[in-house]
């Protein structure tokens, strides 16, 4: 199967670039599988759409400031690194811009700077850089001179924005780029399913008698780097880690023995629930990791419903929901989107896979 199979021709100034005015006044596309109908209505409306007894899932990895600004002391210009996961106190795992301009050993000036370049001794931390053997060189191991822990990149980093999006952070995205049930730090993108769901949805949700879970996915490279080969099937996720308390897995055991619908809220839920899933009809407790890549002819093994935003074309997240309802189906939903002007992936509009 080809990667190109799953392109689609999207009008620019439907990618959202700023959050909806206020959180959970976004659309709602319902695609029914059975079916092949779409259905136009509002995230609101959840409570009303879904089926009393639905287990939904939700992830509450929560996003840290890991995009730094720097200076490169080897040629004076502006460096740009995310940090992707910490390895000690001192090291973290991290990509970059033009990283083949990246040579290993030179040293880079990490301050608060943004996008200009200034420097504050009372707030700098300086590191060197080493290309990794392993992963293609796509992963540069950053070693500082002191701890960076999250307190420090909460006051210094800059919330990782996708590159779709085409403007800097704002202080407003410190927020609206965070689910509120938002717990562990750990992810470098949102889980932006859940970016849709308020106090208030959530309190209807549970007079609907629709019962709420959390897991714990930390999205990094496996969730959103680009399928660069040509056939999806050479395509090699890389390694997320996922937790599942020992409560929340009873919980989902009990709704799938007793034939109650599993609704996973976002793609990171959906991967974690069908990673943890054993064949002897269990779920794995505790930590764990995957690198699932699910595409068409996978056979779902927990989920009966998703929700999520609209995804990027020829992504291993599009590839997801059309293992789940079909290519053509997916295609299809996509092009009736554009034609009603829906607004596009992470601050964009949502829809309803049943």
């Amino acid at each position: 199967m080809k990667t190109s199979d799953f392109n689609f021709e999207l009008p620019r100034e439907l990618i959202a670039q700023y959050p909806p005015a206020e959180r959970g006044q976004s659309r709602l596309m319902v695609m029914n599988r059975k079916g092949s109908t779409l259905e136009h209505r509002m995230v609101k409306d959840l409570p009303s759409i879904i089926e009393s007894g639905t287990l939904m899932v939700f992830n509450n990895s929560r996003v840290r400031k890991a995009r730094l600004f720097g200076v490169s002391e080897a040629t004076g210009k502006k460096v740009e690194f995310l940090l992707l996961k910490k390895h000690d106190e001192i090291t973290w795992y991290a990509i970059a811009k033009k990283l083949k301009h990246h040579r290993t050993g030179t040293r880079c000036i990490f301050d608060d700077i943004g996008s200009e370049i200034v420097t504050n001794p009372n707030v700098q931390a300086s590191a060197s850089l080493y290309h990794s053997e392993n992963n293609n060189n796509e992963i540069l191991t950053l070693r500082f001179d002191k701890p960076i822990d999250d307190t420090w990149l909460d006051e210094h980093g800059h919330i990782p924005l996708p590159p779709y999006i085409k403007r800097e952070d704002r202080e407003e995205d410190a927020e609206r780029y965070q689910t509120i049930y938002a717990g562990e730090y750990g992810s470098v993108a949102a889980p932006t399913a859940g970016l849709h769901f308020t106090e208030e949805l959530f309190s209807s949700l549970k007079s609907a008698g629709i019962e709420t879970v959390f897991i714990t996915l930390h999205v990094g490279l496996g969730t959103f780097l680009p399928v660069r080969a040509e056939n999806i099937e050479d395509h090699n996720m890389h390694e997320e880690t996922y937790f599942l308390d020992e409560s929340i897995a009873t919980r989902i055991e009990k709704a799938k023995n007793e034939g109650r619908k599993i609704l996973a809220v976002g793609t990171t839920s959906v991967r974690t629930l069908e990673s943890a899933y054993k064949p002897e009809g269990y779920f794995q407790r505790g930590e764990g990791s995957t690198s699932i890549f699910i595409y068409p002819g996978y056979k779902f093994k927990v989920v009966d419903e998703i929700f999520t935003n609209f995804h990027t074309p020829e992504s291993t997240l599009l590839m997801l929901v059309s293992a789940f309802a079909g290519k053509e189906f997916i295609l299809d939903s996509y092009r009736e989107a554009v034609k009603e002007g829906y607004r596009f992936f992470s601050y964009g509009d949502a829809c309803l896979i049943k």
